[in-house]
């Protein structure tokens, strides 16, 4: 390859990685695992990311190993798990760099040896196979990585790392462009995709020799860059010196020292020595041209005098880090002057120097060695500050001392230095000057002066509020406040002027989004158009609600509150019954023998059948008498029956094993037998005669059961026909037990209770469901937490029951996370109940973002949380949020959720009335039932005292209020842990073009080391046959176990001698098995238990080969084996399309080929005589319609008719689709059905594609879908029709829709333990699958065991509070309709947000976060001084989804800057030209559609086709406007920050965060040197000492783009917090990343494939973000529309028109 070839393939490389770029998604890493999946970062890209941060100084070495740390300590702290990796060829890039050489050497040291930090050195390069091989056994789920590095180089070493990761399926992150808040870390995630894994292949020669060309190439630069300074002194002979003085070094200190004092003597000594070699080649070169010897020497003299000069400097900046604590350190004055240019080569050879002794560290192995301040071994900021002091001020007479301990150090230091150089004198230690060359470059202002920098007033406005006095009065005593006279207070923005001179009237009360949602029909009009689409949704919801589940509805009547009567207790019988009371059993018991006649007709109707069907095929009849069995009600009947089918069981045991001999059996038909035998003893044991245990035992006898046989029916009768040596044919071949366990597992007996429950009808449920009826005839509140489909849900139908039962006025709310689910439980609640309401009133109601109907007049709400919290939070719907008397909340893990969670807070804290919240996995319920009970402590104190306050009548004058008498606050905690079916997991793999299962035992998840520090994970449950295999293994691992024979299945003590073995039985065994498997690891037999564990797992099964062409035949597999219908989960929106759509492709090419040419033909000519006998009949309508009707011409058109549907009857069978090119389940439903439900999505955007999908049995369900689109794959899906459908992770949050099998068909970083959970709980439908299967296809073995091992992630607390939460919460305390109640919910949500319970220090910083928020909404002109709103408060609040971009946007509002942008086309006019409209949507897009693109996508080569993808800046009065802005609220932030600095933990702040490295101590103060470069101790107050370090002061705060590592870590806020809004966003390299112009793209040509193209987005993903943006628009025009009374206003109007032709665009699509 050729140098020019080697330039053009990096440069594909590069564009490969550029390409991709843009689609990267901005993800959340660490999701829902309590630990991350294990990751990996390259330790170059740290050290590059760092060294860029803007807040650093070069030189400045411990501030850099801080900035490090956070970093690294924010990934543990989330639960990163991972190691580093320092590849050796990446060392070469920084030869250029000597400056950090000895920092990268000194970075991998520290981590290495003060951190627990995994990291990884022995790898040459990415390219290695000790890097593949190590890859294959960690594997890794990602690999951070850089885009960019230090030079072009760097950036290609990154790029090879990159194309090499992708080809081994490692997916990469970016090191830049990550955010991070208090639970997550968001990064740019490129997943490792089919093409990328194909570039390598097809490139790998290639490849390969461009990076040994880059190599060399850099191998050169170091061989250039030692040459200038170290001349014919190679590499090899630079490490001797280096190793040389080493050992010098060791025989002049054999006690041992510190790195600080080695590195310094040893570097300075060696650079010394090397530069005197370096002037000596210099002088031969010199000598060689004849000049005066003896000025050349003198002049050598001379600067080797001022390298010794400078050494001895640095070597009085070492002992200063030795003995200065870092409090006084942090106040050393900043010199801003650079090196002067003549030492500069000195400089660079002592950088040189450092790194080979460090690199030579090795060497001091035995000898006492201290290495814990490797991140702090040199200042050279310090050195300047000392070196300024020697030069400038010491010159002009400024004598200062040393101090004892500094002075004596020093002179140990040098003497050393001056030891170790042995070949020439270096001088004494004093004086420190000898030579008069400045060693700083001169410059106007050398010192950094921080005191005048000015910090604003730090007072706060004083306010008159009873709610802020109630919150924070405890902390404003020591709070300084201003005057009343104060210009800060006086000039408080006077709003009324703004709105006089433009017609506004901001302080208006708006509408709010209750108000402004579309509703779905209007609830008063009366026009019969309306009436029949109500009608026609109620029937279409009555259906949706049918397929959901099959319940009666249930007519619901109020009745009088009885009080309630304990269920769990049994009445007494009484001692006469009343003569009605005969008359009625008498009755019953009529009945019951008339139904019991009725059931034994109709088995006689049908028994002949069946018993010749079992003789024919038994398993067939089997099946058809159990279909039998589920319908009939009389248990006789169902007694005779299970006998019958246990005799032809019998008979055809005996055929088979008589006709077999000694070859294997189909133990299918034993199975069976067994199944019979447990029914028999189990439901019917009242029932059975001696002759029918006869027929048992003989069964149980001719199955080998012989035991079990005697404890039956001991008597020898049984097995008289035959001779006991014959027996052994008719055997299984296995004890009772084993076989019962590996053979019927999923048909073994659930423990069900037997006594029904008068509360319920359809069930008799189990004890821990009675405990929730308990608490909701109880009015308590309660936390659930049961699996998937395990009946948690019904406890809240009962709940509705209840208080629709109660009155007509009590309401509950329902809240489910998602939309999907809002509609899934609205339809099931209207399929359930109908009650008789007075008019105007609904008994179910629903508001969600996009649409309500009945709202606020039903008695049962469905909603989303954000909805609820609008309606909690409203101050007028305060009389309706009182009719609440329940609240259910649906999967409440949501709380710790990435979007919305702090929604669900504020409403748990915010309810007063009791409520349910339901989850499948939450694994801290305990913390999390604790802090709501603290939540109803408080409101049980409110109560009493607004109790008190209020007259007594209040709540005795109405009915309505009467509920508050009785209400309870205490809340119970309700576990139960067992699913109905057991699941199991299987691995799929490809192997030459075919896939292959293999089942996974779920110990093979499980390592030694896992089970002795967690033990066995609580929901890690085994089906019965993996308990067996569990034994098998254990006993083949340990010859000599001695509980082997104890543990036995046929001798356990749960199964032994049962003829009945129940669920519970084998779950007790399989405990037993567990707990011994623990001891053996406790109790040194550890080796053996890690053979067992080996031994389960399947052999590494990694699927090579292309997993998404290899999709249909997944499918098509499945199907053969029948474990459909089956989910397919994956995890990317277009893919969950384009496999759904891959199978139904798939089907058609099956049908083209089956397809013979004939039948195409016909089909050809069949509509060719269809079209023409349509003529026909049209052409005989219009004679008709002329002339009389003529008999014979009337017969004519009746044949033309009747030929008609004849043909069309041809044709569609013609066109049928064969059975087995489809996967839909014809007979599921009827035609007119399932186009009932095609109907309703014929105009929507995907529609046609999921109706063809259907029509193949095939659906996809994703969150861009609309409502209506998802219920048809919903409805289908659960119907049976459509029984493949492919889903992202939407579909697990509660959505009904079980099925036999759930596929994980895509690796992703949102697959994680809690999705998990969700997906896997859909398997296995309770009624109709006995087990449930599990599928992973193309995702890793370590993958899955860690899905399966892993815990659930603990709830933990968001950030609570938001400035535009602050508003909404004042407003509601200030214009509530019930004042005392509002203010007790406002200060319910201050005071119990989940982060701060338990934590008073957060408490504390959540205080004055909010008087933040108050100081900065009442300069903003939003709050007066008693809390009250004023000017715009309405419009902010509004839109609060958008905070900050709603504070801005009402800026540039009330600056005016609308009104100059909007001038219409003419005067007088209401048309805006399209210029306008384009500045307007450019503006808004810059406000609310930010999404960023990684920054190197700037540098792109690639071609725009329609989109300009970049987004421009702000108009010019835009920006500054923007700019003014931010910068008041940065200057307000930064004061906060000061005063809540003194909230940090000053100890911790000392320390470096992870290694807990300690630089505090006791501060010098005998060296007045010190304590003149240390004395500034002014504007270093909120700042990190390390960052002090700098030269970063208070003022840094007042900068943009701050990051957060400056501000002192412990006080728990950073920048995230304040409201800006920065136009320039750069990552953490300083380079600025660009928006994504997607908003003003698609307004501009309105194409969603321009977006998909271009912009690189999911089309998807891109409506939806269209939808949201659109939303925003029409949101703020309606806004602006109902503040203005100008109709005329030209503001109001542009946006009125821009909001139309936006939904125009949008709605085209």
């Amino acid at each position: 390859m050729g140098l020019e070839e080697h330039m053009m393939f990096l440069e594909k490389m590069s564009q490969l990685i550029m390409s991709a770029l843009p689609k990267a998604k901005h993800s959340s890493l660490f999701n829902d695992f309590v630990e991350s999946e294990f990751f990996l970062i390259d330790g170059d890209s740290l050290l590059a990311t760092c060294i860029c941060e803007k807040s650093l100084k070069q030189g400045q070495q411990l501030h850099f190993f801080y900035v490090i740390e956070c970093y690294l300590m924010d990934l543990i702290s989330k639960g990163g798990q991972f190691a580093i990796v320092f590849f050796k060829d990446a060392e070469y890039a920084y030869f250029s760099f000597p400056e950090l050489l000895p920092l990268r050497t000194a970075f991998i040291l520290h981590l290495q040896h003060n951190t627990t930090i995994d990291v990884q050195t022995e790898f040459s390069g990415c390219l290695s196979q000790g890097w593949k091989s190590f890859i294959e056994d960690s594997y890794p789920y990602y690999l951070m990585v850089a885009d960019e590095g230090l030079n072009h180089l760097q950036t290609h070493l990154f790029n090879f790392l990159i194309i090499q990761s992708w080809a081994i399926k490692v997916n990469v992150v970016l090191s830049s462009g990550q955010t991070s808040n208090i639970l997550r870390l968001y990064a740019y995630l490129m997943p490792s995709m089919y093409t990328n894994q194909t570039f390598f292949k097809e490139n790998k020669k290639k490849i390969e020799n461009a990076y040994k060309i880059l190599i060399k190439q850099l191998q050169e630069c170091r061989i250039l860059a030692l040459e200038s300074l170290f001349g014919n002194l190679k590499w090899k002979n630079m490490m001797d010196e280096a190793c040389e003085t080493i050992s010098l070094l060791k025989q002049l200190w054999p006690e041992g020292s510190d790195i600080r004092r080695v590195l310094c003597v040893t570097s300075c000594s060696l650079s010394l020595r090397m530069y005197h070699h370096f002037l000596e080649n210099r002088n031969k070169t010199i000598f060689d041209q004849n000049t005066d010897i003896q000025e050349v020497e003198s002049n050598c003299l001379n600067m080797m005098q001022e390298m010794e000069d400078l050494c001895k400097l640095h070597c009085l900046s070492v002992v200063f880090l030795l003995h200065l604590p870092l409090s006084q350190r942090a106040c050393a004055r900043f010199i801003t002057s650079h090196w002067a240019k003549n030492i500069q080569t000195f400089l660079k050879m002592k950088k040189w120097c450092e790194y080979f002794i460090l690199s030579n560290i090795n060497i001091f192995e035995f000898w006492n060695l201290n290495l814990i301040h490797l991140c702090d071994l040199s200042d050279e900021l310090l050195l300047k500050n000392i070196a300024f002091y020697y030069e400038n001020e010491n010159v002009e007479g400024l004598h200062l001392n040393l101090g004892d301990v500094i002075m004596k150090d020093y002179e140990h230091l040098w003497n050393t230095v001056s030891k170790l150089v042995r070949k020439f004198s270096v001088g004494k230690p004093f004086p420190l000057r000898t030579t008069k060359l400045s060693f700083l470059e001169k410059s106007p202002s050398p010192i950094k002066d921080t005191s005048k920098e000015n910090i604003p007033n730090l007072g706060f406005i004083p306010m008159s509020c009873e709610l802020v006095d109630k919150f924070v009065g405890d902390i404003l005593k020591d709070l300084p406040f201003l005057k009343s006279d104060d210009p800060v207070v006086t000039s408080l923005v006077k709003q009324k002027e703004f709105d006089e001179l433009v017609h506004w009237h901001s302080h208006r009360p708006l509408s709010d989004d209750y108000d402004r949602t579309k509703c779905q029909f209007d609830e008063k009009s009366r026009d019969p158009r309306f009436l029949r689409s109500v009608q026609k949704y109620h029937v279409f919801q009555r259906f949706y609600g049918s397929s959901l589940e099959s319940v009666s509805p249930k007519v619901v009547v109020t009745q009088a509150v009885k009080p309630k009567s304990n269920f769990s207790v049994p009445k007494n019988k009484k001692a006469h019954e009343t003569k009605a009371e005969i008359i009625t059993r008498e009755n019953k018991k009529r009945l019951l023998a008339k139904e019991e006649q009725k059931e034994e007709k109709k088995w006689n109707a049908v028994s002949f059948s069946i018993e010749e069907e079992m003789k024919e095929n038994l398993i067939s009849g089997i099946k058809n008498l159990e279909d039998f069995l589920k319908s009939c009600k009389s248990n006789s009947v169902k007694f005779r029956v299970e006998m019958v089918a246990l005799t032809a069981c019998l008979k055809a045991w005996k055929e088979q094993c008589r006709g077999k001999g000694e070859s294997t059996k189909d133990l299918s038909i034993a199975v069976q037998m067994m199944k019979r035998i447990h029914s028999l003893m189990e439901r019917y044991p009242e029932l059975l005669q001696e002759a029918d245990q006869q027929l048992i035992a003989r069964c149980l006898k001719y199955l080998g059961f012989d035991e079990l046989t005697s404890s039956l029916y001991p008597t020898q009768v049984v097995g008289d026909d035959i001779k006991e040596k014959k027996m052994d044919k008719y055997s299984v071949g296995m004890g009772p037990v084993r076989f019962q366990l590996q053979y019927m597992g999923h048909y073994l007996i659930r423990d069900e209770r037997k006594d029904p429950d008068p509360r319920v009808q359809d069930f008799i449920p189990d004890t821990w469901q009675r405990e929730l009826l308990d608490v909701v005839d109880n009015n308590e509140s309660a936390v659930i937490v049961a699996p998937t489909s395990s009946g948690k849900t019904y406890a809240s139908y009962y709940c509705m029951e209840k208080v629709l039962k109660e009155s007509n006025e009590g309401v509950v709310v329902y809240v489910a996370p998602t939309k999907a689910l809002v509609n899934q439980v609205a339809a099931t609640v209207q399929s359930r109940f109908t009650k008789n309401l007075p008019n105007g009133e609904a008994l179910c109601g629903v508001f969600t973002r996009d649409y309500r109907h009945d709202a606020l007049n039903c008695q049962v709400l469905i909603t989303v949380p954000a909805c609820f919290e609008i309606l909690l939070l409203s101050p007028h719907r305060q009389a309706w949020v009182k009719r609440i008397r329940y609240v259910i909340f649906d999967e409440v893990h949501c709380l710790g959720g990435e979007i919305g969670a702090e929604v669900w807070e504020h409403l748990l804290v915010m309810i007063r009335c009791p409520f349910l919240a339901l989850s499948a996995t939450i694994s801290n319920p305990e913390h999390l039932t604790e802090w709501l009970q603290s939540v109803k402590r408080y409101w049980k104190q409110e109560d009493n005292t607004m109790g008190k306050n209020r007259n007594a009548g209040y709540c005795a004058s109405s009915h309505k209020y009467q509920f508050r008498m009785k209400e309870s606050y205490k809340v119970r905690l309700v576990l139960y842990g067992e699913r109905y079916n057991d699941l199991e997991k299987h691995i799929c793999s490809i192997t030459h073009d075919d896939i292959y299962f293999d089942h996974f035992h779920p110990c093979a998840a499980l390592t030694t080391d896992h089970i002795e520090k967690y033990g066995f994970p609580s929901d890690l449950t085994l089906s019965p046959r993996e308990t067996i295999q569990l034994y098998d293994t254990m006993f083949q691992f340990w010859e000599s176990w001695p509980r082997a024979q104890e543990l036995d299945p046929e001798k356990s003590i749960h199964c032994k001698n049962k003829i009945v073995i129940k669920k519970l039985d084998a779950r007790k065994y399989e405990e037993s098995l567990k707990a011994e498997l623990t001891s053996w690891i406790k109790n040194g037999h550890a080796e053996e238990a890690k053979m067992v564990l080996r031994n389960l797992s399947p052999d590494s099964v990694f699927s090579s080969g292309n997993t998404v062409k290899m999709f249909p035949l997944l499918v098509e597999k499945l199907r053969k084996m029948e474990k459909l219908p089956a989910l397919f989960f994956l995890f990317n929106l277009g893919d969950v399309e384009e496999r759904a759509l891959s199978v139904r492709t798939s089907l058609e090419q099956k049908q083209a080929e089956k397809r013979s040419l004939k039948a195409d033909k016909e089909a050809h000519d069949v509509t060719n005589k269809l079209r023409k006998v349509k003529k026909s009949i049209e052409k005989q309508k219009t004679i008709d319609e002329k002339s009389q009707k003529n008999p014979r011409k009337m017969d004519q058109r009746l044949i033309h008719e009747a030929e008609h549907t004849n043909l069309l009857r041809t044709l569609e069978k013609n066109l049928e689709i064969p059975q087995e090119c489809t996967y839909a389940n014809q007979k599921a439903i009827d035609t007119e059905t399932l186009q009932m439900v095609f109907d309703r999505v014929k105009f929507t955007r995907k529609g046609e594609e999921l109706k063809a999908l259907a029509r193949r049995g095939i659906g996809y369900h994703h969150s861009s879908l609309n409502f209506k689109e998802k219920q048809l794959v919903e409805i289908l899906f659960r119907k049976g029709f459509i029984r493949v459908v492919t889903a992202t992770g939407t579909l697990a949050l509660g959505i009904n829709m079980p099925c036999k099998s759930v596929v994980f068909a895509q690796n992703s970083v949102y697959l994680d333990a809690l999705n998990y959970r969700q997906m896997s709980g859909r398997a296995g439908r309770r009624g109709q699958d006995l087990m449930g299967d599990v599928y992973f296809f193309d995702i890793p073995l370590p993958k899955i065991g860690k899905l399966i091992k892993s815990n659930v992630p603990e709830l933990r607390g968001q950030f609570p509070l938001s400035i535009t939460l602050v508003l909404r919460l004042m407003l509601l305390a200030s214009k509530g309709d019930d004042p005392e109640d509002a203010k007790a919910k406002v200060l319910s949500v201050l005071k119990h947000s989940l982060l701060s319970f338990k934590q008073p220090r957060v408490t504390e910083m959540l205080k004055l976060y909010f008087l933040f928020s108050l100081q900065f909404l009442m300069k903003q002109g939003y709050l007066d001084q008693e809390g009250k709103l004023m000017g715009f408060a309405g419009l902010v609040s509004h839109l609060h989804y958008h905070e900050p971009s709603n504070l801005v946007f009402v800026s540039f509002l009330v600056k005016g800057l609308f009104r100059n942008l909007c001038q219409p086309t003419r005067k007088g006019s209401k048309d805006f030209s399209q210029d306008v409209m384009e500045k307007l949507v450019l503006v808004l897009a810059n406000l609310f559609g930010r999404r960023l693109l990684p920054a190197k996508f700037q540098d792109t080569t690639l071609k725009f086709y329609q989109s300009k993808v970049f987004l421009e800046d702000l108009p010019e009065d835009f920006n500054d406007a923007l700019h003014e802005y931010n910068m008041n609220v940065t200057k307000d932030f930064a004061s906060f920050l000061l005063s809540v600095s003194k909230l940090a933990d000053m100890k911790q702040e000392y320390q470096l965060p992870l290694s807990k490295i300690n630089f505090t101590g006791k501060e010098c103060e005998d060296s007045q040197l010190v304590s003149h470069l240390m004395n500034c101790k002014e504007g270093r107050v909120a700042i990190s000492p390390f960052a002090c370090l700098s030269g970063n002061s208070d003022g840094d705060l007042f900068q943009p783009n701050t990051p957060n590592h400056v501000i002192l870590r412990t006080i728990g806020i950073n920048h995230t917090q304040a409201p800006v809004l920065w136009s320039k966003i750069f990552d953490n390299q300083g380079r600025r990343m660009p928006l994504n112009a997607y908003a003003l793209d698609f307004y501009k040509h309105g194409s969603l494939t321009g977006l998909v193209q271009d912009n690189r987005m999911n089309e998807g993903t891109a409506y939806e973000l269209l939808k949201d943006f659109a939303l925003t628009i029409r949101s703020i025009s309606v806004s602006l529309r109902e503040l203005c009374e100008n109709e005329d206003d030209n503001v109001v109007l542009a946006f009125e028109q821009l909001s139309e032709t936006f939904f125009e665009k949008l709605n085209q699509v």
